[in-house]
């Protein structure tokens, strides 16, 4: 690899890592990211649903994690293993039954974390993608803001709980 290809990886790496970081974790400038939207949730809040036809935080959150999965199974090329529930996309979980409140964050924190690292992976060459530098930053930046919205939604069902 040539020194300028190394240095165009390092910069989409940082790059491609500080948006990820803006949407998950550590921090927000604009707010609190998801990260921090879910650190005082209750498993009652969690289940909680403002009317019947509703999401709850905790349909929201397996929902991102689901969605993280499937924009790593894109950019790594590969079909990812299976999710912690069957399905797509979004979830019905009107208690804790199917899954802990605890469980379905250890699932967005493996999902973001495993996205993070295949996202390092391909900027630092040890995993090949066959998309475009452009078609993986729309995929990140895609998912970041889809984790931003997430991250209002959740402030906005505390809030009408009144947490």
């Amino acid at each position: 690899m040539s020194s300028k290809a190394a240095i165009t990886l390092t910069a989409e790496a940082r790059l491609l890592a500080r948006v990820l970081d803006e949407g998950y974790g550590p921090g927000a400038w604009h707010g609190p990211d998801l990260k921090a939207a879910l650190a005082d949730v209750s498993p009652e809040l969690a289940f909680w649903r403002p009317s019947p036809q509703r999401h709850n935080i905790a349909e929201i959150v397996l929902h991102h994690a689901y969605c993280a999965r499937s924009v790593r199974g894109q950019l790594s090329g590969t079909a990812p293993e299976p999710f912690v529930l069957e399905g797509e996309d979004w979830f019905a979980l009107s208690d804790p039954a199917r899954l802990t409140w605890q469980q379905i964050q250890a699932a967005v924190e493996k999902e973001q974390s495993e996205l993070a690292g295949i996202v390092a992976d391909i900027a630092a060459g040890r995993v090949q993608c066959k998309l475009s530098e452009a078609e993986r930053f729309n995929l990140v930046l895609g998912i970041t803001c889809h984790a931003v919205y997430h991250a209002g939604q959740i402030q906005l069902l505390k809030c009408l709980d009144g947490a």
